[in-house]
């Protein structure tokens, strides 16, 4: 019988080397990006000081990652940000990323921040987890990306 799949924190799982070695595994430049700040211990320099790593894991197996981050690749006072957003081929199609997006709402509802930005060259994908093209903005190496925003609903009964 398959283990449910659970949504973790990298810095939290007290298993590091395990999920950077799962997270090397990506065939995609960004998750070799992320792989080399997180090897490097520069994560929170690029990222910022409360930047979350999330994983969702079956076992001992990572289906998806992301980034919850305050900085990401554009250059804007926008934030907070989803970022490295991926999903392991062979676990395509499922929607699984939805359990990430769930984490980075819980988060974001914490926080009392009403918008989640996402930066990207994708198009059709993001619109299917409720995000809403904004437009286009330059990333640090000057190429266009498409930047999405995700409305954080907020909690009745939730007060400041």
């Amino acid at each position: 019988m398959e283990s449910e799949m659970d949504v973790i924190s990298f810095y939290e799982s007290g298993r590091q080397t395990h999920w950077l070695a799962e997270i090397g595994k990506s065939d995609w430049r960004g998750g070799a990006l992320l792989y080399t700040l997180l090897r490097d211990g520069t994560f929170f320099d690029a990222c910022g000081a409360g930047a979350r790593v999330l994983l969702l894991t079956q076992g001992d197996r990572l289906i998806s990652f992301c980034t919850y981050v305050e900085r990401d690749d554009i250059p804007s006072d926008l934030k907070p940000w989803m970022g490295f957003v991926y999903t392991f081929p062979q676990y395509r199609g499922h929607r699984y990323m939805q359990l990430l997006f769930d984490e980075v709402t819980r988060l974001a509802r914490q926080e009392h921040v009403s918008k989640v930005y996402i930066s990207t060259g994708e198009k059709g994908l993001y619109e299917k987890y409720g995000c809403k093209f904004i437009g286009e903005m330059p990333n640090k190496s000057g190429v266009p990306a498409r930047i999405y925003a995700k409305e954080i609903p907020s909690v009745q009964g939730n007060s400041e």
